[in-house]
């Protein structure tokens, strides 16, 4: 004799599997756009183009440019702020621009508390 379950009783079992292949996909997913992002280079500037810097999606700094009329030993400690601020500006477009296309990947899975 063979046991009959109720209507619907494995649906939980399906929604969890269904749940974990979905996760799964976007993960993959997630690994391909990480690899995308890091072969991309962003440039920040500062001091109206005089400071640039060049950084990777992997948040490396890959190039400093600084044009030579800015440099002057008496205001060595503005040309440092200045880079900090074009490097900052970098760093803050790679990671906008990584943000945005997390979130949009991930917007089709609702896991309250996870994303």
């Amino acid at each position: 004799m063979k046991a009959r379950l109720p209507k619907g009783y494995n649906s939980g079992v399906d929604n969890l599997q269904k749940l974990a292949m979905q996760a799964q996909k976007m993960q993959e997913e997630m690994n391909v756009l990480n690899s995308e992002l890091e072969g991309k280079e962003y440039i920040g500037t500062s001091g109206g183009g005089a400071v640039k810097v060049t950084v990777g999606g992997n948040m490396e700094v890959k190039n400093i440019e600084i044009e030579s009329e800015i440099v002057n030993k008496d205001e060595l400690e503005m040309l440092s702020d200045l880079i900090i601020v074009a490097t900052n500006d970098a760093l803050s477009s790679a990671m906008n621009e990584k943000n945005e296309k997390m979130e949009r990947l991930s917007a089709g899975l609702n896991m309250p508390g996870l994303f």
